[in-house]
């Protein structure tokens, strides 16, 4: 039972990747739909994400008393990847429910959805990065080769992002609460993830609990130390990857498991 559901849910998985030019143009098509008849479309999120960057830096580099230089970077990386992460977890753990009626109509696989929410938040992701040349600019913070290591950190995050808007996908079609519990449980965690304030502000001991423990933390890590110019510690990167591993395999067993009920509970 439990080697058909893996392979039922395999086999969606590999159908929808093979589906990626509909995947690509419905997250297109997303992004188009939600600015339509805006003259700055997406790009008014980065505006906004631009100037709370700019206030939040100067406050809390003020009060924590840290060099605008150092601060500043580290604060944009943060915030630009915290919005990639909440958008993606957020809209996947909705991302069956807000198709369905194609998936009521269409013989499409499942798994093509939660793609769809990937890609269209890569899209307002770039339209954000255009934030952090500015930012290195205005503090004459200059890039270094550990810029390099964004590329497999980012994708090996973007792939814990995938399993875990999957699993939330399944999860909270069936129980509609779960929606709201999630966005509830993103708030706390923000405030335990070093976003705002820099991890060296912390006392050791609790440090090595508060970030430590956080998987958050780890799979930010490995995206924005590269970006600021340091090198990502093999914890974090051993982390994200057990979490990878343990993560996919527990969804694709109860994606396989529950895949055929997801059209009835929507």
């Amino acid at each position: 039972m439990q080697g058909s559901s893996v392979q039922i849910a395999l086999k969606d998985i590999f159908s929808a990747i093979g589906r990626y030019p509909l995947v690509g143009m419905l997250g297109w098509q997303d992004v188009k739909q939600r600015y339509r008849r805006s003259a700055l479309g997406p790009f008014w999120l980065t505006i906004s994400m631009g100037v709370m960057i700019g206030t939040i830096g100067i406050v809390f580099g003020s009060i924590f008393k840290t060099p605008l230089e150092e601060f500043l970077p580290f604060l944009a990386c943060g915030m630009i990847l915290w919005s990639y992460f909440t958008s993606i977890i957020n809209e996947g753990g909705v991302g069956f429910i807000s198709a369905e009626r194609i998936i009521k109509q269409l013989p499409i696989p499942l798994f093509v959805h939660i793609m769809r929410v990937v890609w269209r938040n890569m899209i307002i992701l770039c339209h954000n990065i255009v934030i952090l040349p500015l930012v290195f600019l205005a503090v004459g913070k200059p890039l270094t080769l550990d810029i390099f290591l964004v590329i497999p950190g980012f994708l090996l995050a973007t792939l814990n992002l995938t399993w875990i808007a999957l699993l939330l996908g399944v999860l909270c079609a069936r129980y509609r609460d779960l929606p709201q519990i999630i966005t509830s449980l993103l708030n706390v965690v923000f405030y335990f993830t070093p976003i705002m304030w820099m991890p060296h502000l912390v006392p050791q001991r609790a440090g090595q609990f508060i970030l430590g423990l956080n998987p958050v933390y780890h799979l930010m890590e490995i995206v924005r130390a590269p970006i600021i110019g340091q090198m990502p510690s093999l914890t974090s990167w051993l982390v994200c990857l057990c979490i990878a591993f343990c993560g996919w395999v527990l969804t694709v067993v109860t994606y396989g498991r529950y895949k055929r009920r997801i059209a009835y509970w929507l």
